[in-house]
């Protein structure tokens, strides 16, 4: 026997119960399962990235636990409830691909010899969800062509969202050029804000406000190089760590102390280090 989605729904709702429920489950609201509900889905990637798919299944339990949790308190405040969410999520999927479903209708199929382009179906995609922004009730901020990309994001898949919204109509760089200029302009300015507040003729925020716009230049770069930013820097934490770890080997086998070496000491390892990378990877 192997339970189903209709078990865990019932699952869900014993957890839940006021009287017979689980404690800590009965107190639970929206807001405070959202830490949950990003750190499982940060698990998810991480069992992805180390290719350890028996514990992926483990981990998409886990996050579908957490939409299922959405669900359960959704029914009981009588706003949705999960089969709810799968309609609007079938629904709205139907309508954002009519290159598979011609006809509006999950049953309906594209002739296989008339399949539209990439470039076809992304202007599709796009004009859809343009259209549902435009529909969703009216709200008393004013309709911006980047209503949509969520605010709780990451910050640095956030300025890509907005990078790329605003690409598309036209607010975007001719070519790389003037990125790696812009570059240039933001470093000069990071550091006046920096000796000015140093020397108390500025302020910390002037600093944090040109180390962002520092950044998001640098997402900007990511974006013309067709680079993920964030995985980028996932590579470089990666990198950091192996080679930090490697330093504290060295002078372990060796008897020594890190927190007693000088920083020219440990350069000089670190860099030794990096030798060895270069001469495992023949470059």
């Amino acid at each position: 026997m192997s339970y189903t989605i209709d078990d865990l729904k019932t699952l869900m709702a014993r957890l839940r119960d006021p009287e017979t429920g689980c404690p800590w489950d009965t107190k639970q609201t929206y807001g405070s399962i959202v830490p949950h509900t990003i750190e499982e889905a940060y698990e998810v990637a991480d069992a992805i990235e180390r290719g350890d798919y028996p514990h992926l299944k483990d981990e998409l339990g886990d996050l579908l636990f957490q939409v299922i949790f959405y669900a359960q308190i959704g029914r009981e405040d009588g706003h949705f409830d999960f089969d709810g969410v799968v309609d609007h999520l079938v629904r709205k999927l139907v309508r954002r691909h009519p290159h598979v479903f011609p006809e509006g209708t999950l049953e309906s199929r594209i002739d296989p010899d008339n399949r539209p382009s990439e470039a076809w179906i992304k202007e599709s995609w796009e004009r859809i969800k343009a259209e549902e922004r435009a529909d969703k009730p009216e709200t008393t901020e004013p309709v911006s062509r980047l209503d949509g990309i969520a605010r709780t994001l990451p910050a640095m898949a956030r300025a890509e969202k907005l990078q790329r919204r605003a690409a598309r109509h036209g607010f975007d760089w001719p070519d790389i050029g003037p990125v790696f200029d812009k570059l240039h302009e933001e470093i000069d300015e990071l550091k006046e804000a920096w000796q000015a507040a140093e020397a108390g003729t500025g302020d910390r925020d002037a600093v944090e406000d040109e180390l962002g716009d520092l950044l998001f230049v640098c997402v900007n770069l990511a974006r013309f190089m067709k680079v993920n930013p964030e995985q980028a820097l996932k590579r470089t934490n990666h990198k950091f760590e192996a080679r930090f770890r490697a330093i504290e080997q060295v002078l372990t086998q060796e008897g020594r102390d890190m927190d007693e070496e000088s920083l020219e000491a440990l350069d000089a390892i670190w860099q030794a280090v990096k030798g060895v990378e270069k001469d495992h990877s023949g470059h």
